[in-house]
């Protein structure tokens, strides 16, 4: 079968929709797999609606002219579902997985009649929406990819589509096909063909630093770990691609490559929303903790609804696949309850309710009683490791990091990882900036101990500040910059929290790649404002160009004894350069 370029495909996927701000459409995309919504794949639209028109109202015309589209082009076993937010709606459709480009087509066309109906408009031809639509299915479909993902659904073997390859199974179980060059399923050797142990890690903090360890203590099992992250896709000790893999893309090619024995991925909310998540035989996910940040995108305005987005993961689990869970966060407790999934919670509380409630039922879970870390099998405790052991605790004052490692043991133990090898993961895992760069890194110049991480929402600033501020300093400057994109509320509210750190003197770092239409000196003169609005004087706060000049100001003054606390949002290597230059 001939591949379709998406530029033929272009040719037919402009919809004419009303542009009446009453009834924007602000978003239209496919989506690979399980999403905030539901795990079918298929495409949605993102509405923007007045309060000139009725939500429930809207929703109701839109299935109607979604139905009436959708009969014509012969989709009978297409659904429909919606999701209403503060300022609009989310409507989607199912589709097969060979006709994503279509099913936006689709989408968008029962938005547009639907649109012209409420607006009261007459619309273009119907006829000829529908004609451009057949056009488009008919090349963009692939009965073979159907075919062989069927097959390889009735024998619970993953399957990984995107436009150019699919593959089935992961790593060293697994084959991959041009979408052009699919074989009929009585041409595949199934015996050859097998899923590895995955894991998805979500949540607002602790995600890339539970991949760490997770993947850390895979490697002490003697194991070909990979990862994706943020940062990059990692297998072992090659780099396989840097930037941002937080997504789908990252997922496929990692799960693709034939040396890999076992996989931990790092999923944000950004992927969920605008892909939704590649697979759906995972064996376990884990879900840190759940706090505001980069609210009001996709629909996504509230925290609770962010806490949904990032439990799409239940929806990525094997029929055995089982939940990692915070006891600790309200939210992440109120989604785990009805996940309908079998849950691990652990928590830093032995008397927690859900720990409590684990106990009793003889099911697994995991406790901190204040120093040490247990894990209850559910029959007895199999593992039990002190706090102090784990370096990235900082001997039992990180209590983030504690949970990041109760996490991390109770997703290694759900992966089939022996005790021996979480024990060294755990316990040989530094806070280092070779072992995990960017969080607390820690270093000691001319007898004054400098800290660097890379928190950027309130939550993390306000854990780590917090944890610093409970060691003893003679002197303490704090160095902190944000993103142009936070709104003024947003700005002062991390400022807040970096505040807790009680510095005497503070440093306003400018960072121009990320000033994101904002003007060169603004969000270090809204970071004074808020200082001096909660007490600091005028002459406590400093200007630097950029954070690699901020920490020489620093640097160039530090006596033994002081504390130093570096939030660099930017230029961290370069940061971490001017340290290591320096470090004793």
């Amino acid at each position: 079968m001939r591949k379709i370029s998406i530029d033929e495909l272009e040719v037919f996927l402009s919809v004419k929709i009303p542009s009446d701000p009453k009834l924007a459409l602000d978003d239209s995309r496919r989506v690979t797999g399980p999403g905030l919504l539901w795990k079918k794949p298929g495409a949605l639209v993102d509405v923007l609606i007045s309060d000139d028109f009725d939500k429930n109202h809207v929703v109701c015309v839109w299935e109607t002219q979604m139905r009436r589209v959708l009969d014509a082009i012969g989709w009978v076993d297409s659904e429909t579902k919606f999701r209403i937010f503060e300022d609009g709606v989310t409507l989607a459709i199912s589709s097969t997985m060979d006709l994503l480009y279509s099913a936006v087509f689709a989408v968008e066309t029962g938005w547009a009649l639907a649109a012209y109906e409420l607006l009261g408009e007459t619309p273009p031809d119907y006829d000829h929406y529908i004609a451009d639509l057949t056009k488009v299915i008919a090349l963009e479909e692939n009965p073979a990819l159907l075919s062989l993902r069927t097959a390889a659904k009735d024998r619970d073997i993953d399957v990984l589509c995107d436009d150019d390859y699919i593959s089935l199974g992961h790593g060293k179980g697994s084959k991959v096909w041009a979408v052009e060059n699919i074989p009929t399923p009585d041409k595949v050797d199934w015996d050859y063909l097998y899923n590895l142990p995955v894991a998805l890690i979500t949540g607002t903090n602790g995600k890339s630093t539970s991949v760490r360890l997770t993947t850390a203590i895979a490697e002490a099992a003697g194991l070909t770990a990979g990862s994706t992250s943020t940062d990059f896709v990692k297998l072992g000790d090659e780099i396989l691609d840097y930037g941002d893999y937080s997504g789908p893309g990252g997922a496929r090619m990692l799960l693709r490559d034939k040396r890999l024995d076992i996989a931990f991925l790092e999923v944000a909310r950004g992927g969920i929303l605008r892909r939704g998540l590649p697979l759906t035989e995972a064996s376990g996910a884990l879900v840190t903790n759940v706090a505001a940040d980069h609210l009001g995108q996709y629909g996504v305005n509230t925290v609770e609804a962010l806490a949904e987005t990032k439990f799409a993961v239940a929806r990525t689990l094997s029929k055995d696949g089982i939940l990692v869970l915070n006891a600790d966060d309200p939210l992440v407790v109120a989604n785990g309850v009805r996940a309908e999934r079998t849950v691990c919670w652990f928590s830093l509380d032995p008397n927690n309710k859900h720990i409590q409630d684990a106990a009793n039922d003889g099911l697994a879970h995991c406790y901190f009683d204040g120093e040490t870390i247990h894990y209850y099998s559910g029959a007895k405790i199999d593992l039990s490791i002190k706090a102090a052991d784990i370096p990235v605790t900082m001997g039992g004052a990180a209590k983030f990091n504690i949970q990041n490692a109760m996490g991390a043991l109770c997703l290694a133990k759900v992966m089939g990882v022996p005790d021996t090898a979480i024990t060294h993961g755990l316990t040989n895992f530094s806070s280092s900036q070779d072992h995990n760069p960017g969080r607390c890194n820690e270093f000691t110049v001319n007898g004054a101990k400098i800290f660097v991480d890379f928190a950027h929402n309130p939550h993390a600033i306000a854990a780590i500040a917090d944890m610093i501020t409970n060691l003893s300093g003679n002197k303490k400057y704090l160095m902190l910059s944000h993103a142009g994109d936070r709104t003024d509320l947003e700005i002062n509210q991390l400022t807040q929290g970096a505040l807790t750190f009680q510095p005497d003197v503070i440093i306003t770092a400018e960072i121009e790649g990320y000033l994101r239409g904002r003007e060169i000196g603004v969000i270090p003169e809204l970071i004074k404002s808020e200082c001096i609005r909660h007490g600091f004087r005028a002459d406590q706060v400093e200007y630097a160009t950029n954070p690699r000049d901020g920490t020489q100001m620093i640097l160039d003054r530090l006596k033994p004894g002081d504390l130093v606390l570096l939030l660099a949002l930017a230029e961290r290597d370069s940061v971490f350069d001017l340290l290591n230059e320096v470090a004793e």
